[in-house]
């Protein structure tokens, strides 16, 4: 079992830091690199460690995000989306789970890839934080975790969201037109059936965003998130 198999989710009780010493870590071969335990995540019955190498994986799926050099604005972003994560994948194991598939894995990784200029660019700053390629079981591994993650948030906060026609209506008038003859005056303004499926889905992901707002807050107060140093 490689290192990134062994450690992605190890679930552990403790309460100090630990390190781990890894020979050859990302493209820098035979340099010798300290990756220690940031965080840990605990909702009372698992505790979720959060590895300083994780919060690498996660700013190399970031174009802006350097590798080399990274900001302390861009570590504590993705320790935080690391946290959310966490929160999320313990909520998810009280619910019935399918495994993502094949196809669900490959349209989330070519998403990814489409945020970069080419595979090849995307595929440097993969080997820079441990992986050979898109193909790497490991990355696999890790982007599989996500398509789970990103199933449950719509199993639990898309499925039930409803918008009326009422507030299709609602916002067209009070929001879009006066910002559209704003933006735009002397325009002829869209009609509300030409605009209905997109103002539709807007406000599904204002309700989506809302409830995963809401579900965090709670979550983050119940949950026993400890950070052990700085990222």
């Amino acid at each position: 079992m490689t290192y990134f198999k062994a450690v992605f989710r190890s679930t552990v009780q403790f309460a100090a830091p630990f390190v781990i010493i890894l020979a050859a870590f990302g493209g820098a071969r035979g340099q010798t690199v300290v990756d220690k335990t940031v965080a840990t995540v605990s909702d009372g019955v698992r505790t979720e460690v959060i590895l300083y190498s994780e919060i690498l994986w996660q700013l190399a799926l970031q174009p802006k995000s350097s590798l080399t050099t990274p900001s302390r604005e861009d570590l504590n972003s993705a320790l935080d989306s690391l946290i959310n994560q966490q929160l999320f994948a313990l909520e998810a194991l009280r619910l019935p789970r399918t495994k993502p598939t094949d196809e669900e894995i490959q349209a989330e990784i070519k998403a990814i890839l489409s945020r970069f200029p080419s595979t090849a660019v995307f595929e440097e700053r993969l080997r820079s934080v441990g992986f050979s390629s898109v193909r790497d079981d490991d990355f696999v591994d890790l982007i599989t975790k996500r398509v789970a993650i990103n199933n449950f948030i719509d199993f639990r906060f898309r499925s039930f969201v409803i918008v009326s026609a009422d507030e299709v209506q609602k916002y067209y008038n009070e929001t879009y037109v006066p910002d559209f003859r704003r933006r735009q005056p002397g325009v002829v303004i869209p009609t509300l059936e030409s605009k209905r499926a997109a103002i539709h889905n807007l406000l599904v992901e204002d309700k989506v965003a809302a409830r995963i707002e809401s579900f965090l807050d709670d979550r983050k107060r119940q949950a026993e998130i400890v950070i052990l140093s700085e990222p």
